[in-house]
């Protein structure tokens, strides 16, 4: 997520972070395991490819976890920090050099090669079982897990308290019809107020478009078949390009516009609501300029809402000698005081279900906190799913443009995934 969660830039997912043996350490080779290792050699150094979540946090964090690892283990970490805007391009090249890369939510592609460890293979049978179940199965290929869990987000509604005040409205809406009710009022104020910032960008309108059929009992698979083009997502693309359409209470041009420029939209207080996660609450506290809520997503036909949820992963990548040394990199990373740490200094959500105990004590969390446990992903478990999730961002957008039409557009997209991409 190019700095997509950290930095409120939007993401196109889902982050990954390598683990990969050093070239230059003992026991270096390649993913692959290309046997250049003397037999029974053991890895000297490992080397983390990770994203920047944030310029603040992220280097620096990772700077004394490596000091940690090796006091603990002897065994250097080489930890090299890319950007979002770089780690595509940068793991990609990686992996064409046999130089075991970290790419941005494509583990199962790697799982399929077999150039990863299997979850049996490095993590702790505990450090499995604190696991939350829904990231479990997001991390896995073929009934094994292959990408840890490092953090994740949830979203949520948040909506402008002013706003609301001033348009006479009591509560954030909990189905679909108030909440439309609701964004007219609140585009009815006038000077400029929006009442609902639609990003269907090609940055991330996968996740805005998840979230809203997700409440609509739609989905992006089911039953194992790709169900894209399914009645439900189909109503609910059709709702969306009404809002902007015909009920004109979005910004201008939301299949162009992506989740940044609608989040500064409600930063700027002339937004009435938006689709946000927790970096985005942080970056309102620390402004102090809007008086915020959130709330659950509005749904339809009395559903229970559901929230639309990221996790990024680290995988690690099989080199003659290095098992022993990623084991302990994720023993080491999954005590307690140290992933928690970490979630906590970027802004983000547990991954862990004591980790959930221990976030509990922020009330602020608590919309998110209490979904956790059932969050609903996007299928990264399938290894089509980077191919499908590119073409949705750069397609989705033109399904609500005032001449879109939702159903090719959806229809056009099951072909995509039924091909594989």
């Amino acid at each position: 997520m190019a700095r997509r969660m950290a930095t409120l830039i939007a993401g196109a997912g889902m982050a990954a972070v390598a683990l990969a043996a050093c070239s230059g350490g003992s026991g270096a080779g390649t993913a692959a395991g290309d046997g250049t290792a003397a037999a029974g050699a053991k890895a000297s150094t490992i080397k983390l490819v990770a994203a920047e979540y944030s310029k603040d946090n992220t280097a620096a964090w990772w700077k004394q976890f490596a000091e940690k690892y090796k006091a603990k283990t002897g065994t250097t970490l080489e930890v090299q920090i890319v950007s979002w805007e770089a780690i595509d391009q940068q793991s990609s090249t990686m992996i064409q050099n046999n130089n075991a890369p970290d790419i941005l939510n494509v583990y199962a592609s790697y799982a399929k090669d077999k150039l990863l460890y299997s979850a049996d293979e490095v993590l702790s049978p505990a450090v499995r079982s604190d696991l939350l179940d829904a990231f479990v199965k997001s991390g896995s290929y073929e009934g094994k897990m292959y990408g840890m869990p490092d953090l994740s987000s949830a979203r949520a509604m948040f909506y402008n308290k002013d706003l609301f005040a001033k348009a006479g409205i009591a509560a954030a809406p909990k189905a679909w019809d108030e909440f439309v009710a609701d964004a007219k009022k609140i585009q009815a104020l006038g000077d400029g107020v929006i009442g609902y910032g639609l990003p269907l960008g090609p940055e991330e309108s996968q996740s805005e478009f998840s979230i809203w059929t997700f409440n609509n009992g739609g989905d992006w698979k089911k039953d194992g078949k790709w169900t894209i083009s399914s009645p439900e997502n189909v109503a609910t693309l059709a709702f969306l390009k009404k809002l902007a359409n015909d009920d004109k209470i979005t910004q201008n041009n939301p299949g162009k516009t992506n989740r940044a420029q609608a989040f500064d939209l409600f930063k700027s207080g002339k937004l009435g609501m938006v689709v946000g996660f927790s970096p985005l609450a942080g970056a309102l506290d620390k402004d102090g300029k809007v008086s915020y809520g959130v709330a659950p997503m509005p749904t339809t036909g009395g559903r229970a809402p559901q929230t639309f949820g990221v996790t990024d992963y680290l995988m690690a990548f099989k080199k003659p000698g290095n098992q022993d040394a990623v084991k302990a990199f994720y023993d080491l990373y999954y005590q307690k005081d140290e992933v928690n740490d970490f979630i906590k200094k970027e802004g983000f959500l547990p991954v862990t279900k004591t980790g959930i105990q221990v976030f509990a004590s922020d009330p602020k969390l608590k919309v998110y906190l209490d979904t956790l446990p059932n969050i609903h992903l996007t299928p990264t478990d399938d290894p089509t799913w980077d191919k499908v999730k590119l073409a949705v961002q750069q397609n989705l957008g033109a399904g609500v443009a005032p001449a879109g039409d939702p159903k090719a557009v959806l229809d056009q997209l099951q072909k995509t995934a039924e091909s594989g991409g």
